[in-house]
């Protein structure tokens, strides 16, 4: 099956499974950890990464920033993401926004998050 056919869902933190492909997701950024500096693999030079704790009124999910998406997320502050994807890291589940993904600031805040079930802690290989 091709990717580029998979059409886009919706989709809430508390809904996210390992292997999810093009999600939309509105959150809000709960804290951030320190910038940290990654070699490539693929391409010279290195890149920023930032681990950022995002949440919604269902759960909250660890997700690493890149680059220049770092100086356009603040603590605090409600985006949404378009077009991310799922995977696990060390066995915890992260949500990314990908090459193919974007992010921008939403136009209602999120108030309310769910803190009591942190989707990064859950064990999916007993699912």
């Amino acid at each position: 099956m091709n990717d580029h056919k998979i059409e886009a869902k919706e989709a809430t933190i508390a809904g996210l499974e390992p292997g999810m492909k093009k999600v939309n997701i509105t959150f809000k950024v709960i804290s951030t950890g320190e910038e940290q500096s990654v070699d490539s693999s693929r391409a010279e030079g290195a890149h920023r990464v930032v681990d950022a704790l995002v949440g919604d009124s269902t759960a909250t999910v660890m997700m690493p920033i890149w680059n220049e998406s770092i100086d356009s997320i603040k603590e605090g502050g409600t985006y949404i993401l378009t077009n991310g994807y799922t995977g696990l890291f060390k066995g915890s589940l992260r949500l990314h926004q990908g090459k193919f993904g974007s992010i921008a600031t939403a136009k209602e805040p999120i108030d309310e998050i769910n803190s009591n079930l942190n989707m990064s802690t859950v064990d999916f290989n007993s699912r």
